[in-house]
């Protein structure tokens, strides 16, 4: 196999494995924890330990989706369908991103220096605040992925 084409593969493989795990994972939390049912105290225990568990990781991905979806464009630009598409799948995963920092971020670092016994006033406005943003991110990652997979898809037949 030539380098440029095991460039393009490993682009491309990471380029959809990073959103698709930030989109399953997304949706799995929209899936498996609507936090509009909890009240305070399990609010505040729920929340901070998936706060600990996926803080880093989450990002991360989301970070490493951004940079390998934009590579795959670059290497896709003689390629004008597959380019378009790549860079609506970039937008959705960086738009997904800013979201996630100024809104979902702020909220989470909030939720963290609460305690049980000392949860504010406010509390249930942030909660539905969070969850609100996060459905909006979950279906930016989900149209962020399915879009990368059409361009990978478009590239692989066209023989690129």
């Amino acid at each position: 196999m030539r380098v440029p084409g095991l460039l393009t593969n490993a682009t491309h493989f990471l380029a959809l494995l990073l959103p698709g795990l930030i989109a399953g994972a997304t949706f799995g939390i929209w899936q498996g924890y609507d936090p509009r049912g909890l009240d305070a105290a399990a609010f505040v225990a729920v929340h901070q330990e998936a706060v600990r568990g996926l803080n880093l990781l989450l990002p991360a991905c989301g970070i490493g989706s951004v940079i390998l979806i934009g590579i795959a464009a670059w290497l896709a630009r003689k390629d004008r369908p597959a380019l378009l598409l790549f860079l609506v799948a970039l937008v959705c995963m960086a738009a997904g991103g800013v979201i996630t920092r100024l809104f979902n971020q702020t909220i989470n670092a909030e939720v963290m220096g609460w305690s049980v016994a000392n949860v504010p006033s406010n509390w249930a406005a942030l909660r539905a605040s969070w969850w609100d943003w996060h459905i909006i991110r979950t279906l930016l990652a989900l149209a962020g992925f399915a879009v990368a997979v059409t361009a990978v898809l478009r590239r692989r037949s066209s023989g690129a």
